[in-house]
């Protein structure tokens, strides 16, 4: 009996000192950012798991997190059973992007960006105000559906609703840059700018910009283009134009130098929001801009 009941003592005690393994596999579809990776915890019974991944916590067993920045990211997993808590952490990596590329959220979602290299004045003083945060919590303060939605004055950072917008800016203005390969096409982004009456160098807003929204376009209606304002528009362009529409009478007088390669449907919700005055939405589309690298 005396025997028996230290056997028992003995099994208690092994069974309060085994270890709880903080263990996780992670699953990496691409190496390229923006990216999304899924983690998920190899201990079927924990109370609790705590993930920390680039500053955010999530407390479900799989969980999945999208990576905009290149390079090594730690990913600490923290279980919890009863009074036991243990941690591990793993790194994963991520490589730069050829292209330049931004991601634009807005409560309606987020939108992909890609910049052009060949508009390199628009591209370089794009990148720099984002990652300045110039851009972050402004608001797309005119929205016509059909059109374009337009955004990029820091006047509107917590304006009033009866503030007039749009006439915000940097303080300078860029020059201009037409590339007939680059038209106002669903999803273009393009920098506002004022009337050739007092602006006949058709220079661009230094901030301020817009995204084409847009209606269908024929094939005629591109040709009228054509002859109307001298474009060759490249085979590219008009499969495109067919296919998405856009707002062709733009081109060749606002510099195109970039567009939405993921989220155009986010236009469309935004585009479709209720406005009031001077076709600002009734209710806030704030923006944050991020520099994918």
């Amino acid at each position: 009996m005396k025997q028996l009941f230290y056997l028992l003592l003995l099994t208690s005690v092994l069974s309060s000192c085994s270890k709880l393994f903080s263990d996780f596999a992670i699953q990496q579809t691409d190496t390229v950012v923006p990216a999304e990776a899924v983690f998920a915890v190899e201990v079927e019974d924990a109370d609790q798991v705590i993930w920390e991944i680039d500053g955010n916590q999530y407390t479900d067993k799989t969980t999945a997190h999208r990576f905009i920045k290149s390079g090594k990211h730690e990913v600490t997993l923290t279980v919890q059973k009863g009074k036991k808590t243990t941690t591990k952490s793993k790194d994963i990596f991520f490589t730069a992007p050829e292209a330049c590329l931004v991601e634009l959220s807005t409560p309606q979602g987020n939108m992909l960006i890609e910049l052009y290299e060949e508009t390199p004045i628009h591209r370089d003083n794009f990148v720099k105000l984002a990652e300045e945060s110039f851009y972050d919590g402004l608001l797309f303060h005119r929205v016509i559906n059909g059109f374009m939605i337009q955004g990029g004055d820091p006047k509107s950072k917590e304006a009033g609703q009866n503030v007039q917008l749009g006439g915000g800016g940097p303080g300078y203005q860029l020059e201009a840059e037409f590339d007939e390969r680059f038209a106002h096409v669903k999803g273009a982004l393009a920098a506002a700018r004022t009337g050739d009456q007092v602006n006949p160098e058709k220079k661009s807003s230094g901030s301020q910009f817009y995204i084409v929204h847009g209606k269908s376009v024929t094939d005629s209606q591109l040709k009228r283009m054509e002859n109307s304002k001298g474009i060759t528009y490249t085979e590219a362009v008009k499969e495109t134009y067919l296919e998405d529409g856009g707002t062709p009478f733009l081109d060749g007088d606002y510099t195109v130098f970039g567009r939405v390669i993921e989220g155009l449907d986010v236009i469309d919700k935004i585009a479709n929001v209720k406005t009031g005055r001077s076709d600002r939405p009734s209710e806030d589309v704030k923006m944050n801009i991020v520099v994918i690298k």
